[in-house]
């Protein structure tokens, strides 16, 4: 059985084991992360402020691509949340990749089976993917680490370094990144940011600690998508989950999916033994 490191952006490491789909699940021990819910960093984005569309109910299998809405009940409180289905995930075929509107994380959600998710409608509205223009001579983001600027609230801006993994479907002019404060999956249009100076590719010198060390010429390595996950925090509490989805840019880097929790993190998982 294989070893392999957990390297997560925040530099917190672990050794962990995986085995495969059918054997028993996978033991972690890291570090206890910090997730944060509903969490927009970037100058205050907002939700969509026009009128609803005629909605019509949903199919699960002509839903990637589309405008959705629904209600979210959790803890006693509802919400209605309003959102674009971006991927449906091969190895969880019940788990769907939505961007809502508001948010900047990419959430994780089981949205013909999660009891939290009610009245699930298909808008009729278009997607919105304004297209971007490439500055003249700039360099491929995907692959590459940047320096990200963060407006906050009082007007001070904060720097967040972290890697663009890919360009992320239906919504094309977007770019899926990662940041070493928070290893969860974002998407933003890069290239505004860019135009705007907030940000920055980082040259060589700078981001070797942000970025995996390439795949050498002819190395196979086996895939981990479809593992299954566990591990245990340093507060004792277990958390179990799956592994979605492999990076083609850097082939190390890993999506992984918790079962109580809808974010989408991201993980180096780097062989050792």
């Amino acid at each position: 059985m294989c070893v392999w490191h957990l390297l997560l952006y925040n530099h917190h490491t672990c050794a962990c084991q995986f085995g495969s789909q059918t054997n028993c699940p996978v033991f972690l021990l890291i570090s206890n992360l910090c997730i944060s819910g509903g969490m927009s960093k970037k100058r205050g984005r907002k939700r969509s402020s026009g009128e609803l569309s005629d909605a019509v109910t949903p199919d699960p299998n002509y839903i990637l691509g589309v405008r959705i809405q629904h209600n979210w009940r959790e803890r006693g409180n509802q919400s209605k949340w309003k959102g674009t289905v971006l991927d449906r995930v091969c190895v969880n075929p019940s788990l769907f990749m939505v961007k809502y509107d508001g948010f900047d994380c990419v959430y994780g959600i089981e949205l013909f089976k999660d009891e939290r998710v009610s009245n699930l409608q298909v808008l009729s509205e278009k997607v919105v993917n304004n297209k971007v223009k490439t500055p003249p001579g700039a360099e491929e983001l995907v692959g590459k680490a940047v320096e990200h600027l963060f407006e906050k609230e009082d007007g001070e801006k904060n720097e967040w370094r972290g890697m663009v993994l890919s360009k992320a479907p239906v919504m094309t002019n977007w770019y899926y990144i990662t940041y070493e404060k928070d290893p969860v999956l974002y998407m933003y249009q890069l290239w505004d940011d860019y135009a705007e100076g907030d940000l920055r590719i980082l040259p060589e010198a700078e981001n070797k600690h942000l970025l995996p060390a390439d795949r050498k010429p002819g190395e196979e390595t086996e895939s981990l998508v479809g593992k299954q996950v566990e591990y245990v925090t340093d507060k004792g509490v277990k958390r179990t989950g799956l592994v979605i989805y492999q990076v083609p840019a850097k082939p190390s880097v890993y999506y992984i999916k918790y079962d109580d929790d809808f974010h989408i993190h991201v993980y180096d998982l780097v062989k050792t033994t």
